[in-house]
């Protein structure tokens, strides 16, 4: 069964083209574009992993962890922060927090985001 990941990004360009990459690859693919939106489609879809930006419109994406942990009808998918919002305070408390990655999106390709998602979903 085909592994499903949840895009939480809220710039159009960038979450197509990382759809189309994770589709790709294999994966099934649910795009959000706010974090409200995120929580809403992890309840629905249940996904494998989050792939979650930082910086999004509303409520951020430490925001949208700290809202995650606390529902108890969604399974306890890891997340992976990909950002280009390098703070090391936001890194620190992503961590805190359980997230198991945090990517600077300058510093990877698509590819390489893929392969770093795939080392996460091993069965």
């Amino acid at each position: 069964m085909k592994k499903k990941i949840l895009i939480i990004e809220d710039e159009k360009i960038l979450a197509e083209m990382y759809y189309d990459k994770f589709l790709s690859s294999g994966y099934n693919v649910i795009l959000a574009q706010t974090a409200e939106e995120g929580i809403e489609e992890a309840r629905k879809e249940k996904p494998d992993l989050i792939l979650l930006d930082i910086l999004l419109p509303r409520m951020n994406g430490i925001d949208f962890v700290e809202a995650f942990k606390k529902e108890k009808d969604i399974i306890n998918a890891p997340i992976v922060a990909f950002s280009n919002y390098d703070d090391p305070e936001t890194k620190k408390r992503a961590a805190e927090l359980g997230v198991k990655d945090y990517l600077i999106k300058t510093n990877y390709t698509p590819e390489e985001i893929v392969n770093k998602v795939r080392s996460y979903l091993k069965d």
